[in-house]
């Protein structure tokens, strides 16, 4: 599958070059000292327009994937909940845009084959029932909002682990046991994908195999992609980050806010990941203080852990302090280890909850 380059985008040029510095201690450096640099330039744009963030589902999940294994656990596994965001903001056009941010669509989900080999192992009930819960649809969402799923302009993920691309944005093929192809979900978007993981889905390796569906963009027309490279801004207040790691094309979303900038991202599992030193997880702060480490990662795939590691610095950096707990940085994890008895004590130690800020609109508005 081939695609052009996104000619609606803006690259981000405090980053350029930070991936190629050499040891690795002197590139955790540069690409701190470049989010530093970059987050005064981006505070100084503006805001977005309006945000909502909505519960679609929670999954099983390892818990010793959850906190790289440093958590003390009594149950093996834990529950995330996936969070799917709609942010409007102005684009560089001076037109209003709307990005929806993790539209996950669980039935593609389910496709994996860490969850296909899950669902086999621990049955209906305990898959589907006791790690499992189902919150919104990702195409019912927007009605909701007021505003028409033809609205949306863009769609992304942080990484396309555990993603069906066809059940999302269309496929002109029959994915087997339908009787037709796929329509889009967001029938005027187009997908904001980073080149390198575009290409990981062409060809996965082996230790990247289990995440990914087998086919999930097959059929998928290119005109429906806008590829990235590196680090870009969207428009006012929104950027996409690059922070390889955890995926080689990951990117996290970042958005500035009237109460300063919030982040996005799967490289942890909650705020407890970006700020071991405040965790009451037991084992995480005590782990991370052993190995002299400021980050704690989401490990169920260790592409390039030290990658992980410096973007995670890279987001951390990014982010303002909370107005509800100055402790506490304002990174939102796109799946977030959830607060539920029954898999304590790996409960986040302070959750942010959703984002509701300004008022969603239509074009016509």
């Amino acid at each position: 599958m081939t695609a052009t380059a996104a000619p609606t985008v803006r690259p981000i040029p405090e980053f350029e070059g930070v991936h190629d510095v050499w040891p690795r201690g002197d590139r955790l450096e540069a690409v701190r000292e470049a989010a530093a640099r970059y987050r005064e330039r981006f505070l100084a744009q503006g805001t977005i327009r309006a945000i909502r963030s909505i519960d679609i589902a929670a999954a099983p999940y390892p818990s010793r994937y959850a906190f790289q294994g440093y958590n003390l656990s009594l149950n093996p596994m834990i529950s995330i909940i996936n969070r799917m965001f709609v942010i409007q903001f102005e684009g560089f056009d001076g037109e209003l845009k709307t990005l929806v941010w993790e539209p996950t669509v669980a039935a593609g989900s389910a496709e994996a084959p860490f969850y296909a080999k899950l669902q086999r192992l621990a049955g209906d009930f305990l898959a589907d029932k006791v790690f499992a819960k189902y919150y919104n649809d990702p195409d019912e969402v927007l009605p909701r909002l007021g505003l028409r799923n033809s609205d949306v302009d863009y769609v992304s993920f942080d990484h396309l682990h555990v993603q069906d691309v066809r059940m999302i944005m269309g496929s002109d093929r029959v994915i087997p046991g339908e009787r037709e192809p796929r329509a889009p979900l967001f029938p005027g978007a187009k997908l904001l994908v980073h080149r390198e993981e575009l290409a990981t889905l062409e060809s996965p390796h082996p230790m990247q195999w289990a995440w990914y569906v087998d086919g999930g963009m097959d059929g998928v027309p290119a005109e429906r992609l806008e590829v990235l490279d590196g680090d870009v801004e969207l428009g006012v207040g929104v950027s996409l980050l690059w922070t390889p790691g955890h995926t080689d094309g990951n990117h996290s979303l970042v958005v500035n806010m009237p109460d300063g900038v919030w982040v996005s991202s799967e490289n942890g599992m909650a705020a407890d990941s970006w700020q071991p030193e405040l965790s009451k997880i037991p084992g995480v702060k005590q782990q991370a203080r052993f190995f002299n480490r400021e980050v704690v990662l989401n490990a169920n795939t260790l592409e390039d852990s030290l990658d992980q590691y410096d973007s995670m610095v890279k987001e951390k950096t990014m982010a303002s302090r909370s107005s509800r707990d100055p402790r506490w940085l304002q990174i939102i994890p796109s799946s977030e280890c959830a607060d539920w008895k029954r898999q304590w004590p790996v409960v986040p130690t302070f959750t942010h909850g959703g984002l509701d800020y300004g008022k969603i609109s239509t074009r016509r508005a």
